[in-house]
């Protein structure tokens, strides 16, 4: 559901405000989800100068990853083809990694979240990273420098689900050394939209 909040269909008529296939979100009619170039690693794209309305697109995407072609041109003062054009340019240079939806983790089923900290052998950050991604709940993980090397965010039902991912799943890594659980009393999400 997440890959079909904002689809463009690809064979809309640039430059053409007026006829041609109307604006699209993901629930409105099919069209091709954006995404990432497939098969290019997030890394290996040399970045790219953004300009002021680049900008803008962004920070409209990140509030509301729903909003039509012609909602951001309006609000960015482009043509419907400028934004257009600008959309798939930050898709393609993999500036934009996709769409998803922003989940109130609380009323999702999900009361209790935590940063976990965790030490790990020299080396083993990719293993490790493998082994995370397939934690339930696991929503960020992070490579870091300083006292610890990897910080991860996850959200579970409860504390006791949260006991057990962190003392039978995570320490039963071989590469994990140690952890340090820092529970999450309250959050808020700085990309949401204040007026919604």
């Amino acid at each position: 559901m997440a890959d079909e909040q904002m689809a463009v269909d690809r064979n809309e008529v640039p430059g053409d405000d007026t006829g041609g296939a109307p604006d699209r979100t993901g629930s409105e009619l099919p069209g091709e989800v954006l995404s990432a170039p497939a098969g290019v690693p997030t890394g290996a794209l040399p970045a790219r100068p953004l300009d002021a309305i680049d900008r803008d697109i962004l920070r409209l995407l990140q509030t509301d990853g729903r909003a039509s072609v012609r909602s951001v041109a309006e609000r960015v003062h482009v043509s419907r083809a400028n934004a257009y054009a600008r959309i798939n340019r930050l898709i393609d240079d993999g500036v934009i990694r996709g769409f998803s939806a922003r989940v109130n983790h609380e009323r999702a089923g999900h009361g209790a979240s935590a940063y976990i900290t965790l030490k790990i052998v020299q080396n083993s950050w990719r293993t490790v990273r493998e082994q995370l991604k397939t934690l339930p709940g696991a929503t960020h993980i992070a490579l870091v420098s300083g006292d610890f090397d990897v910080l991860l965010l996850v959200h579970t039902p409860d504390n006791r689900t949260l006991r057990e991912l962190v003392l039978t799943r995570l320490q039963s890594i071989p590469e994990v050394l140690s952890t340090r659980t820092l529970l999450v009393f309250e959050e808020t999400d700085l990309n949401s939209d204040p007026h919604a």
